[in-house]
């Protein structure tokens, strides 16, 4: 499954929702908390264990956010990227 993570603040029950080997994709404001100094640093980092977590270039770099501010092991990918995951996850789930 692919989780589009569009919601600010990222309320941590839908972190909690996500299954391992799912794919999460933070998009707009929601890379806002994805960074290694926010609150959600070890959920996340934890996360990495068993998910792929992305973030759209273009969406950090309008925000002013480094790809090395982001929790490491975040994946910064482009547009052609995206489509890949929708096109290899059948089941999309849209969280704003």
């Amino acid at each position: 499954m692919l989780h589009l993570i569009f919601q600010s603040p990222i309320d941590t029950a839908i972190l909690e929702r996500i299954d391992s080997g799912d794919d999460v994709m933070f998009l707009e404001n929601s890379t806002l908390h994805i960074l290694q100094k926010g609150c959600l640093c070890d959920i996340l980092t934890q996360m990495l264990k068993y998910n792929r977590l992305c973030v759209l270039g273009d969406d950090i770099l309008v925000r002013g956010i480094l790809a090395d501010e982001l929790v490491q092991g975040i994946e910064v990918i482009d547009y052609a990227e995206l489509v890949r995951l929708t096109v290899k996850n059948p089941v999309i789930q849209s969280w704003s």
